[in-house]
């Protein structure tokens, strides 16, 4: 199932993309409403604490709190479907594509998949593709706590997984398209995050025809 009117940007830590929602945001803010993975509800204070190290769980555990904060997300009472039915245009800074590319490396690829399995598609997904090494400067170059992901050797890894969850739903969305055209499919647009904020906000008004 896709969700119309719901915009999902992925991509790994310093890859740009809370910077590119707030502009995207920015633009029409009657219109668009901003969002982010881990939320802002309990369920998300709650991981945003585990991110920061001061408590750690089971991987296993760790993939279905994400989901149950991913869950009330979509369906809670001021959640994504609520926004959409509302007349907004959800934009929301990650979503289950940064599970599959994040939780894979510690609990195989096979049971994120499972525990995300019944969510729906955004509408476009905007993939800011980079080098780990860059991210991590951009990274380093702000003020504030690292989280527990924000090393370069898991970044360079969670990148590889990245690329691999992407090319799937990739080819999912080929093999959708040419099997039946009037299928909605979800629209994957790749963005070269190492150019400049306003080159990538140039490629991101483009692809939704704001231009």
């Amino acid at each position: 199932m896709v969700l119309k009117n719901f915009i999902v940007f992925e991509g790994i830590d310093g890859s740009g993309t809370t910077t590119q929602l707030k502009r995207l945001a920015e633009t029409n803010p009657e219109l668009y409403y901003q969002t982010a993975e881990p939320t802002s509800l309990p369920t998300g204070l709650f991981l945003r604490k585990m991110l920061k190290g001061e408590f750690s769980v089971d991987e296993k555990t760790n993939a279905f709190l994400f989901a149950a904060d991913r869950c009330e997300h979509i369906y809670g009472k001021e959640g994504i479907i609520n926004q959409i039915n509302n007349g907004k245009i959800v934009i929301s800074d990650r979503y289950f594509f940064s599970s599959l590319a994040y939780q894979s490396i510690s609990c195989g690829e096979e049971f994120p998949l499972m525990v995300n399995s019944l969510f729906p598609l955004p509408e476009y997904l905007f993939y800011f593709k980079i080098d780990a090494e860059t991210a991590l400067n951009r990274v380093n170059s702000r003020n504030g706590q690292k989280e527990i992901y924000e090393k370069l050797d898991l970044q360079k890894k969670i990148a590889e997984q990245y690329d691999k969850v992407i090319s799937s739903y990739e080819k999912k969305m080929n093999e959708l398209s040419l099997s039946d055209a009037q299928t909605q499919i979800m629209k994957i647009i790749k963005i070269d995050a190492s150019k400049s904020i306003d080159e990538v906000s140039q490629l991101i008004n483009k692809a939704l025809n704001l231009q």
